[in-house]
């Protein structure tokens, strides 16, 4: 037996479908506190307003939906909630042990049901988990609407789920429940009949500062709450007190839950707000999300490289020495590893951030590169060729090249780009750090070679 996010007792596809679990004075809160109405789901409104899809499926209209979003935030509620108030048959199959036999039993299962008259809700935690055979299985039973899918994940579906079963099912995504969501659960807990009570059935007594740091700590996870809360009563009871303190709370709850996947769509996120941070200076920022990072178990080495990489692309020639400081910052992490190594990576974040910022770096090398796509660029000057083997000179090869060093300044003017680049620039030095220098040197290198530094206006 699993449960739903209020601790709600499902059956699995190989049981028959009874109540959604006995409640009892001695039940976790989580089961007591369960929703059994859709009016009494917390948090979600954007998914439960009049004429949503899950109003429609709860009035029994077929449809079949992905439910996306972090854990502890409704997702197997919703679906036993819904297939309650339709008055369905709900079966719970887990994608981490069920195969493509057990699909298809509960599939032959609800087809028997439906020629007696009566739906199924098939609902499917960890969807992701499932192989492309097990969601092949899934396709005919949903498009003819055998069963009602309600399938729940924790990663982008766009990733996991084949094309031709999402296309079939509306995609709703679902977010961590508010601080003022979590508030109202931690109400209902203290105040619901069937909520949080001493042995003799007297309610708890909750300080304001504890509250606040169990919703802090929940984290937007409406089970993790409500296990808090419970646990924290455990420790007033040990006190003889139903008086629930912040000191009770530090004891029962160790630290704040960490919303990191690293395979996942929160690594994607972090890792994109991390980079976007230092890209736009925000230091702090930068130190935010390396913590959330390293404290979540991300892999140093790949923090290390992201780093290096914006250090070309975001930075560059505006401060060319911090290439080299988060270079050197890699081999920190190869040499010492975590936990020391946060401390080199928290130094090249600080050198980043503050540095000046130029893309100018990679805008021309993709330049070069889009030229080259394209096919522009004829063959290289003769004068440039390789003169080393025996038959060059005969073939004009090195004849009049100009080396450098014998010209003032150590620049020879001749053409170095094929002809048809001859006006090429691609290398546009920004107003910034030291490519403010850098700039003024190439406007000397560009006259050196009897040519002009700035790009050709287009025509």
């Amino acid at each position: 037996m699993s449960e739903d996010l209020f601790g709600d007792l499902i059956v699995p596809a190989s049981s028959p479908r009874g109540s959604l679990g006995d409640v009892g004075p001695q039940s976790p809160l989580a089961v007591r506190l369960r929703p059994r109405q859709i009016d009494q789901i917390i948090g979600q409104r954007q998914l439960l307003g009049p004429g949503s899809p899950l109003r429609r499926l709860a009035a029994g209209q077929p449809m079949s939906v992905f439910l996306w979003g972090p854990p502890g935030v409704g997702k197997t509620t919703i679906a036993a909630v819904v297939s309650r108030s339709a008055g369905a048959r709900f079966v719970e199959l887990s994608a981490v042990t069920a195969g493509v036999k057990e699909v298809r039993a509960a599939l032959d299962q609800a087809r028997a049901e439906l020629a007696r008259g009566r739906a199924t809700v098939l609902f499917i935690d960890e969807v992701h988990r499932f192989s492309k055979a097990q969601q092949d299985v899934l396709l005919p039973a949903v498009e003819n609407r055998i069963v009602t899918l309600i399938a729940a994940t924790t990663e982008n579906p766009s990733f996991s789920v084949i094309a031709p079963l999402l296309s079939r099912s509306l995609l709703l995504t679902l977010e961590p429940l508010s601080l003022e969501d979590l508030d109202q659960l931690v109400d209902r807990a203290l105040h619901d009949p069937v909520g949080l009570r001493d042995g003799q059935g007297r309610p708890y007594r909750l300080e304001e500062s504890a509250r606040a740091d169990l919703v802090r700590l929940a984290g937007g996870d409406a089970r993790r709450l409500l296990t808090y809360l419970e646990e924290a009563a455990a420790g007033a009871d040990a006190q003889d007190s139903r008086q629930i303190t912040a000191q009770i709370v530090a004891q029962a709850v160790d630290r704040a839950p960490l919303r990191y996947d690293a395979a996942g769509d929160q690594h994607y996120d972090v890792v994109s707000a991390f980079i976007k941070s230092i890209r736009g200076s925000d230091v702090q920022a930068g130190l935010h999300y390396l913590a959330r990072m390293i404290a979540a178990g991300e892999d140093a080495r790949f923090i290390a490289r992201r780093l290096i990489v914006l250090a070309s692309e975001d930075i560059g020639m505006a401060a060319p020495q911090v290439l080299p400081l988060c270079v050197a910052a890699a081999q920190a992490v190869q040499l010492i590893g975590l936990p020391e190594a946060r401390i080199n990576l928290a130094q090249a974040v600080v050198a980043c951030a503050t540095a000046p910022k130029s893309n100018a770096v990679i805008q021309a090398i993709d330049a070069a590169l889009a030229d080259v796509r394209a096919g522009r660029g004829g063959p290289v000057p003769a004068h440039l060729r390789d003169a080393h083997y025996s038959s060059a000179a005969r073939l004009g090869h090195g004849l009049d090249y100009r080396y450098a060093h014998d010209w003032p300044h150590g620049v020879a003017p001749q053409t170095y780009l094929p002809d048809d680049l001859a006006q090429a620039r691609y290398y546009q030095p920004s107003d910034r750090g030291q490519e403010v220098q850098l700039a003024q040197r190439l406007e000397l290198i560009e006259q050196c070679l009897g040519r002009s530094a700035t790009a050709p206006e287009a025509t």
